[in-house]
């Protein structure tokens, strides 16, 4: 798996196919990795490839990317990674596809590089409804099992950075009159559970002025369509 290194950073990513860049951030939470992928309800690698060049990778701090930890860090701190892979890449422009916690990180880089985002499909988006404390505990956990097998790391600077995360409200990364004011493309695949809220996925559907939003999707009856719809929306989008 290649690495891609700066300023103490590691991200391990994976390239498969060829075509338009498609960049995937995996579901997972703090644990974010292409593992994940293959217990999502298709997998976007195996999907995309024969028809666009798909990056994965593993996000900081999750399945074999490293990277330091301090107090400061947030969404920001993933959305620099992110634009540094696709530098190290030399990708100009590309499509986004982020499941759970990669709607807020899309988003993010959104807002960052609108002008390197064709378009970006939103997989049942974490977002804030009621579930906070939902979101700490999650965090917990991950900070938990990186500080025991970390030596620099302590309670305080973790929860700095979880509030930096989780302390914000919508969906965490951006707020909602950046999305109303987004004219990227969005096709959001809605979410139907307490880390997914439907009512996150139907807001942002709403706001942004140029999404779809497909309630039925991850059921087996519904992911052949599903692939189609998402082939299909890239395809149009592509430049």
């Amino acid at each position: 798996m290649p690495t891609m290194r700066y300023e103490g950073v590691e991200i391990r990513y994976e390239e498969h196919g060829r075509g338009f860049p498609v960049l995937l951030f995996a579901p997972g939470g703090m644990r974010s990795a292409i593992r994940y992928w293959e217990k999502a309800p298709f997998n976007p690698i195996d999907a995309l490839a024969p028809q666009f060049r798909v990056i994965a990778m593993d996000q900081r701090n999750a399945g074999r990317s490293r990277a330091p930890v301090t107090p400061r860090d947030g969404w920001y701190s993933y959305t620099r990674d992110h634009l540094a892979l696709l530098d190290h890449l030399d990708i100009g422009g590309c499509h986004l596809l982020g499941s759970c916690i990669g709607g807020p990180y899309c988003l993010g880089l959104m807002q960052a590089a609108p002008g390197r985002v064709a378009s970006a499909v939103l997989q049942q988006s974490i977002g804030l409804e009621g579930n906070r404390q939902a979101f700490y505990r999650m965090f917990d956990g991950w900070a938990q099992e990186l500080k025991a097998a970390r030596g620099d790391l302590d309670d305080a600077t973790l929860r700095a950075f979880r509030s930096n995360l989780y302390d914000g409200e919508f969906v965490f990364s951006v707020s909602r009159d950046f999305v109303r004011g987004c004219g990227i493309p969005m096709l959001v695949l809605m979410g139907n559970d307490l880390h997914h809220p439907a009512a996150i996925s139907r807001e942002i559907a709403a706001l942004a002025p140029r999404a779809e939003l497909v309630e039925q999707w991850k059921e087996p009856e519904h992911v052949t369509t599903t692939i189609t719809r998402v082939t299909d929306f890239l395809r149009r989008q592509t430049p």
